[in-house]
């Protein structure tokens, strides 16, 4: 064959570089080494990609830059993919399948992914709104320049103010405070996380005030500055929150500019169909925190409910094996797999922090005293211990968990969320499981069940890595992918080698 008759390769273009782009870069790296595909990715931020959800842990000091990176920029160049790091996708041109960068170069495509992620919300703050850039002192904490920002801060032993009282306002805070930070956690509403928890907020709450965070509630209204650097934070009827650094921690948005200006169909997200292929479109497609998956079927009861994106890090990664084994089959030549509306139901919040568990799934908001068919709620509270429970089932099965300060049975109610299991009749009887002092972290039963949800890995998997000679969390995690998303299973994988090596040892 001559070099003319040779087959031309594939051009994708993957407009994101964070963790989801960069799984989904793993499954395409094959089909670039065969020369079926010719890839280019493109990275707004200077870094490649590396796991957002631990960059409060680097700007503690906790873990280091390089044990969260994600992808290797030097040795995908070297594979033949074109990365371009620190570079702005200024449009796309869907009309002549290109995309146009601000520096005015135009890249073609015959497949674009769009995996833009989501943007940190900037809160209406007076000193703040209006503002092209953020005064010194203030940050967000959704990377890694962010958690050198408050890193610096730390070291210069500042008061720091976090502002927000969801799950990574929560984590920044403990994280600060677990390696020595004077911390002030302000948040809306009675307690943190009082919209997923309920009235377990409240035990979480004095939870984190016994860890040394000083936790203040209200509405704030703006931001001091002296001497051209944040001083304090001022909230409603003229309170003044001192400190030399804030983390705005107020949620985050999907991204969906690049969307918008070329006209593809949104809502919260970019919407997609179940194959994540933007809605009357045939050669684009999103994923992560940017994609919505709505697909135009008014009877398909998936899509019928909330759609927004979840903004964890878990589903992201099972739309990028996805769309990357999807287009691996296609280009090869291989049968596809055949993929089913999306399930939702799996999505678990959990804080991880060291010596604080709060974990939540499924309908939380149900009143106990809700008097309907099927319905049963059951609640347990023990504030001056910090627990709280909360199960709501119907019909036996366990649709909905609230589980504060009970790491054992929050572990154990998420593996029957997960499995959509019955409920025992007795409740009170998985109380029981953080009853004994010592007791070591509640594992999944048996081998297929989920270990690390962030990854979809089974505890067969990791016990099989640890089998063939891992001894630590790192080696399984290197070797498997356990424990590379939020982190809230390394004890359970702990568990899992503890265990092997000590049944060897008695042997």
């Amino acid at each position: 064959m001559s070099s003319t008759d040779a087959p031309v390769p594939e051009r994708i273009v993957v407009v994101g570089f964070g963790p989801v782009a960069a799984r989904l870069v793993e499954h395409l790296e094959p089909l670039v080494a065969a020369g079926t595909v010719a890839l280019t990715v493109i990275g707004q931020e200077q870094d490649a990609a590396y796991n957002r959800v631990l960059v409060a842990d680097v700007a503690v000091g906790r873990t280091s830059e390089a044990a969260i990176r994600l992808a290797d920029a030097a040795a995908l160049i070297a594979l033949g993919i074109d990365v371009r790091l620190g570079a702005h996708v200024a449009r796309v041109d869907r009309p002549f399948r290109r995309v146009l960068l601000d520096d005015g170069q135009a890249i073609g495509y015959d497949r674009l992914v769009l995996a833009t992620g989501s943007r940190p919300l900037l809160p209406r703050l007076d000193g703040l709104d209006g503002a092209r850039s953020l005064p010194p002192g203030v940050s967000f904490l959704r990377d890694l320049r962010d958690a050198r920002a408050v890193s610096a801060a730390l070291a210069a032993q500042e008061r720091i103010v976090v502002l927000g009282g969801g799950i990574l306002g929560i984590e920044a805070a403990l994280a600060a405070a677990e390696e020595g930070g004077r911390v002030t956690l302000v948040h809306n509403g009675r307690a943190p996380m009082e919209r997923f928890l309920g009235e377990g907020a409240r035990v979480l709450a004095a939870a984190l005030m016994k860890a040394g965070i000083t936790v203040v509630g209200g509405a704030s209204t703006g931001i001091t500055v002296t001497d051209g650097h944040f001083s304090g934070l001022m909230l409603e009827g003229g309170t003044l929150v001192d400190g030399g650094a804030l983390v705005l921690a107020c949620g985050v948005r999907p991204r969906t500019e690049l969307a918008d200006g070329c006209d593809l169909n949104t809502a919260a997200g970019i919407l997609v169909d179940h194959e994540l292929r933007a809605l009357d479109t045939r050669d684009i497609w999103a994923i992560g925190d940017c994609a919505e998956v709505r697909c135009w079927d008014g009877s398909c009861l998936a899509c019928a409910g909330v759609t927004t994106p979840q903004g964890l890090i878990g589903p992201g990664w099972q739309q990028a094996d996805q769309l990357g084994m999807a287009f691996a089959a296609e280009l090869s030549g291989t049968p596809a797999a055949v993929v089913g509306p999306p399930d939702r139901r799996s999505a678990v919040l959990v804080l991880k922090a060291r010596g604080l568990d709060a974990v939540t799934a499924g309908e939380t908001d149900v009143d106990p005293w809700t008097v309907e068919p099927g319905l049963a709620v059951a609640v347990w509270t023990d504030p001056g211990h910090g627990r709280y429970a909360k199960m709501v089932t119907r019909d036996g099965v366990l649709t909905g968990l609230v589980c504060v300060g009970m790491p054992r049975t929050g572990a154990e109610l998420v593996l029957l969320f997960e499995r959509r299991s019955e409920l025992p009749a007795d409740r009170s009887s998985l109380l029981r499981l953080d009853s004994i002092e010592g007791a070591v972290a509640a594992l999944p039963p048996g081998p297929d069940a989920t270990l690390c949800r962030c990854a979809g890995v089974t505890r067969g998997v990791v016990q099989e890595s640890v089998q063939q000679g891992c001894a630590s969390v790192k080696e399984v995690s290197a070797g498997t992918r356990a424990g590379t998303g939020c982190g809230s299973c390394h004890d359970d994988i702990r568990a899992v080698i503890e265990q092997h090596f000590s049944v060897a040892v008695a042997s």
